[in-house]
């Protein structure tokens, strides 16, 4: 294995949009550390996965050492893990609020301080973090907790794009519309296609590759890369 293949750390990355990314990124050659809550171990050589709570701290620090020291340094993060719970605002538990709340904000605090702190050693590397179009409300669809966090998100993106961008790291955000994972039902898709202008849902590799797009697109930093199906431009 060359020293100068590139590493790439993504989080939720067993199914849907995170095992798009891994497989995209492998595709270019780069090492990959892979984490989810349930990941299981990897036959290639080249993707180590660890398996934990990206909410947990621990976890985020289990990543960046396993990366360090199995890689020797880390040049791309994304920020993949996310969860949503769909009830009407008023009906959600505190429950619901600190189980979102877990996985898509502090399982992108942690992990990204301890990235970009390692990235700035080497004077490079990038953060790309799958937040969500969230600037337009669906009438009917309940998405506060989404809007909530994705949105924060998107704002962090771009605060932190400016934060570190003279020391050579770029921070970019893809903001997917509906998209086919595992969370929708296939005799859902119909529907959930139907909130898109172009009428249907995103495909995970489209996700996907827009991250890679990103990633090597070394002048574009503060970045929320629309991938919606033109939701965000009006319905």
């Amino acid at each position: 294995m060359s020293a100068l293949q590139k590493v790439v750390i993504v989080t939720g990355a067993s199914q849907g949009m995170g095992a798009e990314v891994v497989k995209a990124f492998r595709k270019l050659d780069y090492r990959v550390i892979a984490t989810s809550r349930k990941i299981k171990p990897s036959d290639d050589p080249n993707i180590f996965t660890v398996a934990g709570d990206i909410g947990d701290r621990d976890t985020a620090q289990r990543v960046i050492a396993e990366a360090l020291v199995r890689f020797g340094r880390i040049d791309t993060l994304v920020n993949n893990a996310g969860i949503y719970i769909g009830k009407p605002f008023t009906e959600h538990t505190l429950e619901d609020y600190n189980a979102v709340m877990n996985v898509n904000v502090a399982g992108f605090y942690h992990i990204t301080q301890l990235a970009i702190a390692e990235m700035q050693k080497q004077g490079s590397g990038h953060v790309v973090t799958v937040t969500g179009s969230v600037e337009n409300s669906i009438s009917g669809a309940h998405t506060a907790l989404a809007a909530l966090t994705k949105g924060g998100l998107n704002a962090a993106t771009r605060a932190l794009a400016i934060e570190y961008a003279k020391q050579g790291i770029r921070v970019n955000a893809v903001a997917p519309g509906v998209t086919k994972t595992p969370m929708h039902k296939p005799e859902h898709y119909e529907m959930l296609g139907a909130l898109h202008p172009l009428g249907r849902m995103g495909e995970p590799s489209e996700v996907a590759s827009a991250i890679v797009f990103l990633d090597s697109a070394e002048f574009i930093t503060g970045e929320i890369l629309h991938v919606d199906g033109g939701q965000s431009a009006g319905r």
